[in-house]
Formats: structure tokens, sequence, C-alpha cells
């Protein structure tokens, strides 16, 4: 029987390139299945889409038995649908990859061989340039790599993307992974494996704008930092420690000039700027402490990570 290769692909308000993305598996898919002899399974997850996206999803699975879909309640995120193609996929070997076409599928014919030919276990794309992007948020973007390379013990390649293909075994092993707070690129990482990394440059949105602002990605950073180090706790206690040193150091300096020169303790302007000064501190400590802390709040809650609405699945419709 021939393998089987699932294409994971989430959807949020992509009804402006879902044409164009068709079109470009089609093309991809025809190809690998000449030159390769295998199957696909066009796998995609609309994550609460509030445009056209789901009614284009079930045009496309009415004409394409290849194209099945699920549907979520509400918008759950990007990690959360790649979660559940992650886990409604039957395939042997599973690429992620986005729908707006910055992942060109022409790149899943080295990664296939990747894993067929060279053995790997996993072939991920990483970008070596950010064209495109404004200045700063490249910037950041570059030293989040650096600072979370630092401070985890799992090691992330800077420019690494979402954009992967996997065997099944990688594939199980990442659902055996099923955490609330998710970070597909530290989870990616962290449960090793063979991986091969494939150089592209960035490339444009076919249609339609990003859904990751500034902030967002901000906060995701935040996510992966915290999902995967607990150096901030560790900074923190550090940090906590030597405020007290300094403390002490300057209330027995002040006993000693009042008892020696009888000199009247001073400085009011100093009073207000040191305790703003640990006052803030204290804030940063409590807000480090606070992340964690809702962090294992959300876990323990046991909510499920995503609630589907609709889906395809094969011949069979929900």
């Amino acid at each position: 029987m021939a393998a089987v290769i699932s294409l994971i692909i989430p959807c949020f308000n992509e009804e402006e390139s879902l044409g164009l993305l068709y079109a470009e598996l089609c093309n991809t898919s025809s190809s690998m299945e000449k030159q390769y002899g295998v199957g696909f399974e066009f796998l995609l997850v609309d994550d609460g889409s509030r445009d056209r996206t789901l009614p284009i999803l079930r045009e496309l699975a009415e004409k394409d038995s290849r194209v099945h879909y699920i549907s979520f309640s509400r918008n759950f995120g990007k990690e959360s649908a790649i979660y559940a193609g992650l886990n409604g996929c039957t395939g042997d070997y599973i690429a992620i990859l986005d729908a707006d076409l910055q992942h060109p599928p022409a790149m899943l014919h080295e990664m296939y061989e990747g894993i067929v030919n060279e053995h790997y276990d996993c072939v991920a794309a990483r970008r070596t340039t950010r064209s495109g992007e404004p200045p700063i948020r490249s910037f950041f973007a570059r030293n989040f790599y650096r600072i979370v390379n630092r401070m985890t013990n799992t090691k992330m390649v800077d420019g690494a993307t979402d954009f992967a293909m996997m065997t099944r075994q990688v594939a199980d092993a990442i659902l055996n992974m099923p955490e609330y707070n998710r970070f597909s690129k530290g989870i990616f990482s962290w449960v090793g494996f063979e991986t091969k990394w494939l150089p592209f440059p960035n490339v444009e949105r076919a249609a339609g704008s990003t859904k990751w602002s500034f902030g967002k990605l901000f906060l995701y950073s935040v996510d992966g930092i915290v999902s995967f180090s607990t150096v901030p706790l560790a900074a923190a206690s550090v940090l906590g420690i030597l405020l007290c040193m300094i403390s002490f150091i300057m209330i027995c300096v002040v006993v000693l000039k009042t008892l020696l020169y009888g000199d009247p303790v001073a400085g009011f302007p100093t009073l207000i700027c040191a305790i703003c000064f640990i006052g803030g501190i204290q804030l940063l400590c409590m807000g480090i402490v606070g992340q964690y802390v809702a962090k294992m709040y959300m876990e323990v809650k046991r909510r499920p990570i995503y609630l589907e609405k609709e889906s395809r699945l094969g011949n069979k419709a929900k």
C-alpha cells in the first residue's frame, strides 16, 4: 500500500488565499504522486474564522476526496490548530504548513526525500532572510532565539518555522504532550529525534494580511520562555537576594554615620527614588512568578485544547 502524506494547514480568515493554496497543493501533490507513488491528505483546520473560510473548505471537500477539515467553535489559536491536525490526520508522514503560501509547498519534495532517502525523522524549514518585515520586528525575532537558547536546555534554531515534515513516530511523540499552554517550536525541539533544517528566504503572503501583530508575537515569545525555562524565577530570586544585601549595607552605613559623626539622616528625594526602585523590582518579580502561576492555573483546569464544531475526516462528516 502506498504511503500517505498528510498536510496540516491551520486557517484563520484565509478566504482570499485558499484558492491559491489549493492550486499549489494540487500541483505539488500531483508531481509527488508521479515521482514517489505516494498518496495525499489535505487536512485544513478552521480556527474559528469569521469570513468565508469554512464554506470554502466545505466546497473543496465536496469536490476533492483528499480534502478534509476540522472547524473550531471559536478561535483557539494556531497552536491548538496544529494539535488538532496532528490528532486528526491519518498519514504515514505529516507536514505542517501555512495557508498563506509563505511556506512554499514545492519544498515538500526535498522534505520527503530527506526523510525517506536520508533517514531523518523530521525535516524542517528555517528562514534565512526576513525581507519584507519591519526592522524592529526582525530585530526582536533574531534576539528571541539568542535569549531562549541561553535560558533553556531546549535549543531552537534561529529562523525556525512551523513548516516541517515528520514521521508518524515524531507526530505521536508530540501528541503525547497534551499540555494546554503549547509552544510548538519548543515542543518539536524537546521531543528530540534527528532533524534536518532546510534554509529558505522569507516569502510574502500570497493574499490577505498577517494575523500576528507585534504585541501577539511578544506574548508568544513570553509563552515560549515560560514554557521551557525556570531561569526567570531564578533571576527574580537572585535579584531579591542582591537587593537585600545592598539594603543591609546601606543600613550599616547610615547607622555608622549617625553614631560617629552625628550626621542626621537626610535626602527625601533619594528615599523616594529608592522606594520606587525597590517597589518596581518587587512588582517585576511578582509578575514573573505570576506568569508561572497563571500557566499552572490553566493546566490544572484541564480544559480541552480545542472544541470542534464541525469536521469532515475521510468519508465521515460530523
